[in-house]
C-alpha cells in the first residue's frame, strides 16, 4: 500500500470521532504484545494546555544531544502524518509509515481486535516504531487532557505537566481546577512529576494527586524556576533544587519559553537520577538547537512572515506579548479558528497588535466561517489561503510583518502555501 492510500484509510478512522478513555488502548497494547518489558523504552509523558509541544521538543533535543537515540511522539501534525513520529529529530519516512499503517489496519480488521480510533492507532504506530528503532528513551506528548488520553495507557518513567489554561472546556471542564484534574491524571504511583503550572487552585489539585499516589513532585517557583539574564536577554538561567545553571541560549522565541525551558531542565535533572544523565554541554546544545515549527517561527522577507499556532486565548496572550516587544512596523494578521474555540477573545487580544486582519477558513468542518469571525472583530474575508497571503503581503508592504495565527489547521495551510511545502490532506472531523 502506498503512502497516500495508507493515509487516506487511516484518516477514515477519524469518522469514529474523538474518544476518551484508555481501556481500548490498553487492549490494543495487550493484543500487540506491547508490555512494558517488551517495549523496554523509558517513556516521558508530557501534558498541559499550552507548552507541551515546546517542552517535548526541548527534552528530545537535549536527550539527542546527549547521545541517546530519542523518539518523539507529538500531535497534531502540521503538514504530514510522519511528523508525529520522530526518531532522533527526523520524521519516519513515508515508506515506513505506509508499511506500518498497512500492517496495523490489517490487524485491526481481524476478529477480536479492539476498535481503535485514529489517534489510538497512531499511538500504537509510534510505540512500535520506537521499539523497533531501539530508542533509548521516548518523549510522548498527550493528545488531549491526560487522565483519559490514549497515551496514558503507556508506562511512564516521568510525568510532566506544563501550563494549564482554559481550552477544550466542553470535554475537560469549565474551570482551571477541573482541567488540572484531567491533566494530573497522568501522574502515576511512585513516578516523579514535574509541574510548570501556576495558580493556587491548579497547584492544589496537582499537589493532592501527587501526594495521593506517592509521586515526588517538583513544582515551578518552589523547586525550580527560570532567571532572566541582564546582560544577554536571549539567554536564560535556571535554578533547579537549589542548583544554579548559568544562562543558556534558547532556540525558541518568546518570553513564555523561559518557563517551558525551566520545566524541561527540571525534568532532565530528574532523568539523571533515573539513569539518563545529560551533560552541561548537551543541555546547552539541546536548548540552543531546538526547533518547533509554527511556534513564533519567523521567516525573513519583504514582508517578513511569522507563524504561530496560537489556538486559544492563553496562546494568543503569549503571541501578543511577543509582538508588543517587536519594533513598530505595518502588521497584518491572517487568522482562522475552530468554531468551538473562544475566537472572539483570541481576536480581541491579537487585534490590538495589528493594523489589519484577513480571515481564512481551513478546509475542516469545525472551522469558524468568515461571517462568524467578522462578527467578532471586523476583517477582510479571503476565499483561499493563497488569496489571504497575497492580500496580507500587499497590505503589510515590503517593510512589514504578516502574522499567520490561530488554529493549527489554518496555520498549516498558510505555512504550506507560503513555504511551498508538501502536505497530506487535512483530517476532516
Amino acid at each position: 500500500m502506498r503512502y497516500a492510500e495508507a493515509i487516506t484509510r487511516l484518516y477514515a478512522l477519524s469518522a469514529r470521532g474523538m474518544r476518551v478513555g484508555i481501556e481500548r488502548m490498553q487492549d490494543g497494547l495487550a493484543h500487540r504484545g506491547l508490555t512494558p518489558s517488551a517495549l523496554n523504552v523509558p517513556f516521558i509523558q508530557v501534558a498541559g494546555t499550552n507548552g507541551k509541544g515546546s517542552v517535548s521538543s526541548m527534552l528530545a533535543s537535549a536527550l539527542r544531544a546527549a547521545g541517546y537515540k530519542t523518539g518523539l511522539y507529538s500531535s497534531p501534525h502540521l503538514h504530514r502524518f510522519t511528523e508525529r513520529v520522530r526518531i532522533d529529530g527526523e520524521p519516519i519516512s513515508t515508506r515506513e509509515a505506509a508499511r506500518r499503517i498497512s500492517e496495523l489496519l490489517a490487524w485491526a480488521e481481524q476478529p477480536g481486535a479492539p476498535e481503535l480510533s485514529f489517534f489510538e492507532l497512531s499511538t500504537l504506530l509510534a510505540v512500535e516504531s520506537f521499539r523497533d528503532h531501539r530508542c533509548d528513551v521516548a518523549v510522548i506528548e498527550v493528545g488531549l487532557g491526560g487522565r483519559l488520553d490514549a497515551t496514558t495507557a503507556l508506562p511512564a518513567s516521568l510525568s510532566v505537566i506544563t501550563r494549564i489554561a482554559l481550552d477544550h472546556e466542553q470535554i475537560l471542564g469549565n474551570t482551571l481546577e477541573q482541567i488540572a484534574r484531567e491533566k494530573a491524571g497522568i501522574i502515576r504511583p511512585g513516578v516523579p512529576v514535574i509541574a510548570g503550572a501556576r495558580g493556587a487552585g491548579v497547584q492544589r489539585v496537582i499537589r493532592a494527586r501527587a501526594r495521593e499516589l506517592g509521586a515526588k513532585l517538583f513544582l515551578i517557583d518552589r523547586d525550580f524556576h527560570a532567571t532572566a539574564s541582564r546582560t544577554t536577554p536571549a539567554h536564560v538561567g535556571f535554578v533547579v533544587a537549589g542548583r544554579r545553571i548559568p544562562p543558556l541560549q534558547l532556540g525558541l522565541l518568546g518570553e513564555h519559553q523561559r518557563d517551558n525551558a525551566a520545566v524541561a531542565v527540571a525534568a532532565l535533572a530528574v532523568l539523571e537520577d533515573l539513569g539518563l544523565p545529560v551533560s552541561a554541554a548537551a543541555l546547552r546544545r539541546g536548548l540552543r538547537d531546538v526547533r518547533w515549527p509554527a511556534r513564533l517561527e519567523r521567516h525573513n522577507g519583504r514582508p517578513a512572515l511569522l507563524f504561530d499556532a496560537a489556538h486559544n486565548p492563553d496562546g494568543c496572550e503569549a503571541l501578543a506579548r511577543y509582538l508588543a516587544r517587536e519594533r513598530k512596523r505595518p502588521r497584518v494578521l491572517v487568522f482562522g479558528a475552530m468554531a468551538d474555540k473562544n475566537y472572539q477573545r483570541m481576536l480581541e487580544i491579537l487585534s490590538k497588535q495589528v493594523e489589519q486582519i484577513v480571515y481564512v477558513v481551513p478546509g475542516i468542518a469545525r472551522a469558524a466561517t468568515h461571517q462568524q469571525l467578522q462578527a467578532a472583530v471586523p476583517g477582510a474575508a479571503a476565499p483561499s489561503t493563497g488569496a489571504a497571503l497575497a492580500r496580507a503581503r500587499a497590505a503589510a508592504g515590503s517593510s512589514g510583518l504578516v502574522i499567520c495565527a490561530g488554529s493549527i489547521f489554518a496555520v498549516s495551510e498558510l505555512r504550506a502555501k507560503a513555504l511551498r511545502l508538501p502536505s497530506d490532506p487535512l483530517i476532516r472531523m
